[in-house]
């Protein structure tokens, strides 16, 4: 019995293994190989294949730059304020969803998948109706005698924070409430039958068991919106310049794919870094908040 039970998971592990060579076939195909070539092409004088052993560096010149330095630094803001303000605003959203929301769960998670239906660029676009000088808000706060004239909403960094925090969030809820769905809520009785309170038991209970969650959303919505350049464009007018839009720059307006090449590889390795310190802080806090401390 012993023999057959054993044979039997080994065939299954032999199919889920089988199942998983397409995914496998399909991440090498279109992210490893198009990374080769981008870093190929960052060394490269051109695009020309034909002078592909012509190593140069002088496309990462631009690194020494103080330009650079400071775009790379406003778009680690941008990823870190738009990662944070997301999973402050998720955890109680998947939390009351997973635990607390019996009867209205499939129409809550209905209508927390809803916006996907909807194009991305929809989604912006109708936010210019919301910020704009007599849009929506103005509207109601010049209405309602809480201002005398219209505020410049469009086009400012409060903008491009709002936009992004909106359109991002389900990213963050989803992953937290994947983990709290799973979770033995005899934990909680069995801390209340302790004598915990409501907030002890969160504390060394509920967010401790709910950590991998947390840190899948947060990089989630940090690596993202590190890269983002849609959303800073259009709501913020192009006043500031960030990774995303440095790079689209290069490659769109430009046309020169060897230093927009270039800047992708120096903006990868800054955001590999920064996700490295992230990723030790969170082991670190989680350790300290599982020990009690």
């Amino acid at each position: 019995m012993k023999k057959e039970a054993g044979l039997r998971a080994h065939i299954v592990n032999e199919f889920s293994f089988f199942w998983a060579i397409p995914a496998f076939i399909w991440q090498i195909m279109f992210f490893y190989v198009p990374l080769f070539f981008l870093i190929i092409i960052s060394f490269m004088h051109s695009t020309d294949w034909s002078s592909w052993n012509q190593i140069t560096l002088e496309h990462y010149v631009g690194f020494g730059r103080p330009m650079f330095a400071y775009i790379m630094l406003r778009s680690l803001l941008l990823a870190v304020v738009n990662a944070i303000i997301c999973v402050l605003l998720a955890y109680p959203i998947a939390y009351y969803l997973s635990l607390c929301a019996f009867r209205w769960k499939n129409l809550l998670l209905f209508f927390l998948v809803l916006p996907f239906w909807t194009n991305f660029l929809v989604q912006v676009y109708a936010w210019f109706f919301v910020l704009e000088r007599y849009g929506l808000v103005n509207s109601l706060l010049v209405y309602f005698g809480l201002i005398s004239e219209p505020l410049s909403l469009l086009y400012t960094p409060f903008a491009v924070y709002l936009v992004m925090m909106y359109c991002y969030i389900p990213f963050a809820i989803m992953p937290i409430y994947s983990i709290l769905e799973k979770f033995d809520r005899r934990l909680l009785e069995a801390s209340s039958d302790l004598g915990a309170t409501f907030w002890q038991t969160f504390w060394r209970v509920t967010l401790p068991l709910s950590a991998s969650g947390i840190r899948t959303s947060f990089f989630m919505i940090f690596i993202t919106s590190f890269g983002e350049f849609v959303i800073p464009d259009l709501m913020g007018g192009g006043k500031q310049m960030y990774a995303g839009t440095l790079i689209s720059h290069y490659f769109l307006v430009e046309r020169n794919f060897n230093v927009g090449a270039a800047y992708t590889v120096l903006a990868g390795v800054v955001l590999l870094v920064s996700v490295a310190i992230f990723n030790a802080l969170f082991k670190r806090m989680f350790k300290n908040l599982r020990n009690g401390s």
